[in-house]
């Protein structure tokens, strides 16, 4: 189904020297943590998240500092023809924030009994 690929070209986004304070957002936190597994299509988020909106949803986490990329694959649609498909995914400055995010809440967490 894939035909090529072509990986755009992005700058150093803001999100790289931010700090990710979290989420509560249900929506948010089912993205992220399907994005923590593997990278995943933009219909598969859709899907995943619960949203109709995907470019949407990314940009919402990205604003709270995540540096989420997206690598756009040529495939051939269901009419044959050659279109241009998102797979997004978390860098490892994104990953590490998370990491650090889902430390923090669980000391939190522990120490106040909740």
């Amino acid at each position: 189904m894939k035909k090529d690929s072509a990986l755009l070209q992005t700058k150093p986004s803001q999100a790289d020297n931010s700090i990710f304070q979290g989420t509560d957002n249900p929506r948010e936190l089912r993205a992220i943590s399907a994005l923590l597994k593997r990278p995943h299509w933009r219909k598969e988020i859709d899907n995943i998240a619960g949203c109709s909106n995907t470019p949407d949803l990314i940009s919402r986490i990205k604003k709270r500092g995540l540096d989420i990329r997206c690598k756009r694959e040529i495939v051939i649609d269901r009419d044959g023809k050659k279109c241009r498909s998102g797979i997004y995914y978390l860098t490892q400055s994104a990953i590490r924030k998370i990491k650090i995010w889902l430390k923090r809440r669980e000391q939190s967490q522990f120490s106040t009994g909740s």
